[in-house]
């Protein structure tokens, strides 16, 4: 009987596992994908004015190359290349859309380049082929627009069960185009589902680029765990702690109370705000509970309607849905 049971919890972890883990796996490859996996192959190349080679590229040269390779012909130069494809704001870009910039060596448009993801492009840059923020000081003022040159996955066939009109969907697309939260392999999101203390970890972790120590204290997180990492680093920031007994509970749940207490540890929330979280905002969240000022924050924060609710039901688990839209409400 001892081995017969030794063998069942042996088959439960191993189901468990295959059920779990494939949550933050990548959904199927979309075009923009693969242009960004092949442009990102030829990171260092040197730059050449009037490259259009792996030997040598220019700004404008790496995108006639790479987009080539998908059966899109691109004009040749920056300038032309901005007119042409459908024309996308920066919140509405996805990977393998076109970014051009204006003023840079010369006047008027004179560099383009591809987005990545993340708020981030890769191009022919003067050091070579390097991917940079949006953001930076020199891209960031330069930026005019991004431009569509061929057909994208937008809108409700984001994720087969996930309707536009449904209260995360602005904030699950959102993310799911920053590479932050990712889908199934069938097309679906599965907004229900609960979301996993390792699961969180990792999304945090996306967000914030907390550098792992390589090591964690607990010790139901292994160095196999596909988890590992980000668990260590958000350990050492002081984000997610563990329990009495040692262990950390990858694949455990967690309440919608634990991941506003999270959140706010993560965000600091509660430190940072600018409203007062004193006042009850729920009435099933009393002031003297134990997480309240976080619940509130999530409350003021919210962006989405998935909060403004009258109850909070702070013991029910937190969905897959509730997590992104409380990420996109406070990263």
């Amino acid at each position: 009987m001892k081995q017969l049971r030794l063998i069942s919890r042996i088959v439960l972890v191993f189901v468990l596992s295959m059920t779990l883990v494939p949550m933050m796996n990548a959904s199927a490859s979309t075009k923009g994908e693969e242009i960004v996996a092949l442009a990102k192959k030829y990171a260092g190349t040197p730059y050449v004015f009037g490259g259009t080679s792996p030997s040598g590229f220019d700004c404008s040269g790496f995108l006639y190359y790479v987009y080539g390779k998908f059966g899109i012909q691109l004009p040749r130069t920056s300038a032309q290349q901005y007119q042409v494809g459908t024309a996308v704001s920066k919140s509405e870009l996805l990977p393998g859309d076109i970014v051009l910039f204006e003023n840079t060596y010369k006047p008027g448009i004179s560099h383009s380049g591809i987005y990545v993801g993340n708020n981030s492009f890769i191009s022919a840059e003067n050091s070579g082929i390097k991917v940079s923020s949006l953001s930076n000081s020199y891209w960031g003022p330069r930026f005019v627009k991004g431009k569509r040159v061929f057909d994208q996955t937008v809108g409700g066939s984001l994720f087969n069960d996930l309707p536009d009109n449904h209260p995360a969907f602005t904030a699950i697309k959102q993310l799911n185009q920053e590479n932050i939260i990712k889908g199934y392999n069938d097309q679906s999101y599965r907004p229900d589902d609960e979301v996993t203390r390792g699961q969180a970890a990792g999304i945090i972790n996306r967000v914030l680029n907390y550098s792992s120590t390589g090591s964690n204290s607990f010790s139901d997180v292994g160095s196999s765990n596909a988890f590992a990492d980000d668990i260590s680093a958000i350990e050492n920031a002081g984000v997610i702690q563990g329990y009495t007994d040692g262990t950390f509970r990858p694949y455990e749940p967690m309440t919608r109370a634990q991941m506003a207490a999270i959140l706010d540890r993560a965000f600091k929330l509660t430190s940072n705000a600018t409203f007062s979280t004193a006042s009850v905002v729920y009435n099933d969240v009393p002031a003297s509970y134990w997480a309240h000022s976080s619940i509130s924050s999530l409350y003021h924060l919210d962006k989405t309607s998935l909060y403004q609710t009258p109850k909070f039901r702070a013991i029910d688990e937190a969905t897959r849905a509730e997590f992104a839209a409380a990420i996109y409400n406070v990263k």
